[in-house]
C-alpha cells in the first residue's frame, strides 16, 4: 500500500522550520538567525529532497518579502542550497559532534559565500582585487562570531528538539 501525504516526521520538521523561520523578522542581535540552521536541518531531516531545498528557500523568500531584498540575495541563496547538500550529508549520521561539524562547516561557508558576494557587488568600499577581498572578509569576522553563534544555537534547537522528540514518539523514526 502507497503511503500518501506528509508523515509526521516530515511535518515536525515543516513545523519546526516555520517556527524557526519566525524567529529572523523579529528583533534580535546582528545576524543571530535561524536561517543556515534551517537550511542545514532541512537537508538532514527531510527524505524527499525537493522539499527539503524548497522549505527553507521558501522560508527565507517569505522572510525576505517583510525584511526587504538586497543585491546580495543570490549568494544568500546560493549558501542556503550548499547548505541542504552539507546536511544531507547528515541524514544518516545524525550524532552530535557530526551536527556540529556541520554547523561550522556551514557557518563557515555562509561567510565566505555571502562576504565574497557583498565584495564582488561592488558595495563594500574594498579595491576589486585580492587584497580589497581579503579586507572584506577581515571586515566581516565580528559578524560572523555572532552569526555562528546563532548557528550553533539554532541548530542545536532543531537537531535536539528532533532526537527528543525521535525518542519520545519513536513514530518520527519511521517516518
Amino acid at each position: 500500500m502507497e503511503k500518501r501525504g506528509l508523515s509526521s516526521k516530515t511535518i515536525f520538521v515543516i513545523t519546526a522550520i516555520a517556527i524557526a523561520a519566525a524567529f529572523r523578522i523579529v528583533p534580535h542581535w546582528p545576524n543571530f538567525t535561524p536561517v543556515a540552521a534551517m537550511a542545514l536541518f532541512a537537508g538532514a531531516t527531510i527524505n524527499r529532497k525537493w522539499l527539503a531545498f524548497m522549505l527553507p528557500l521558501a522560508a527565507l523568500f517569505l522572510s525576505d518579502l517583510v525584511l526587504g531584498f538586497h543585491s546580495t540575495i543570490i549568494f544568500v541563496y546560493g549558501a542556503m542550497i550548499l547548505t541542504v547538500l552539507i546536511g544531507s550529508l547528515l541524514s544518516k549520521k545524525l550524532k552530535t559532534g557530526n551536527i556540529a561539524i556541520a554547523t561550522v562547516s556551514s557557518s563557515i561557508l555562509f561567510f565566505l559565500v555571502t562576504n565574497f558576494g557583498a565584495w564582488m557587488s561592488g558595495m563594500l568600499p574594498y579595491t576589486r582585487d585580492f587584497s580589497g577581498l581579503m579586507q572584506a572578509y577581515i571586515a566581516g569576522i565580528p559578524f560572523f562570531n555572532t552569526a555562528l553563534a546563532g548557528d550553533l544555537f539554532y541548530s542545536g534547537v532543531l537537531f535536539g528538539s528532533f532526537i527528543l522528540a525521535r525518542k519520545r514518539f519513536p513514530r518520527l523514526v519511521k517516518a
